[in-house]
């Protein structure tokens, strides 16, 4: 084998993501990951405990360092390890590994590639099939285009989820949401509608809203 050669091998063997960890690397990783995941469930709800006296610019920035900070680690770990599916970090890890990358959105390119490498470990059954539909959605309204499943919401005047920009397929959508273990529709929105509610009590009440809006 020529001296070439050899060098090519060694740089592809550096350059390619590691699939086999120690014990130790994936208490580390885990770790590591479920730091990551809790600061970003801090930021991605609304400003409590000691935030909760923060102003809106200082809150706005506090989270968006953290989304940053987050999505630049996560790549790095991502170029590093692939996708973190339950081999790697289990089941509590993959999830806010996949949570992470969901908050991403300035950094949509980086969201596809994971997008890719989900749906392989969800038919490997190293991940979960309902975060693959969640940022299937998510990759899809970040580049503007109409949703398969339906989870990326916004909410009218009354406070009713709907899905953000529209339905690809709206008469089959529960079909495909039930591939992905997900729950009708209907339901879901109800959900979200009722998570706004409770979130927005006090705004939606002095416009006369009362109660949630549901869907029938």
């Amino acid at each position: 084998m020529s001296k070439r050669i050899i060098a090519i091998s060694l740089l592809l063997l550096i350059t390619s993501c590691k699939s086999t960890l120690s014990p130790t690397e994936k208490r580390n990783l885990t770790n590591e990951i479920d730091a990551m995941g809790t600061i970003d469930q801090v930021a991605a709800y609304i400003p409590q405990g000691k935030y909760a006296n923060y102003s809106r610019q200082r809150w706005n920035s506090f989270k968006d360092s953290v989304m940053a900070d987050n999505t630049k680690r996560a790549e790095l770990l991502y170029k590093k390890y692939g996708y973190l599916g339950f081999d790697k970090v289990g089941e509590k890890g993959e999830t806010q590994f996949w949570v992470i990358v969901q908050h991403s959105d300035k950094s949509v390119d980086f969201q596809n590639k994971v997008l890719k490498s989900l749906k392989k470990e969800v038919s490997k059954k190293n991940a979960s099939p309902d975060n693959y539909a969640l940022l299937y959605d998510r990759v899809k309204v970040n580049n503007g285009e109409k949703q398969l499943f339906g989870t990326q919401v916004e909410y009218r005047k009354n406070g009713q989820a709907k899905p953000k920009i529209g339905l690809i397929d709206s008469i089959n959508v529960d079909g495909w949401r039930v591939k992905y273990n997900l729950e009708p529709l209907k339901k879901y929105l109800n959900f979200m509608t009722e998570r706004n509610f409770n979130i927005n009590k006090n705004i939606l009440i002095k416009k006369g809203i009362t109660e949630p809006v549901f869907y029938k």
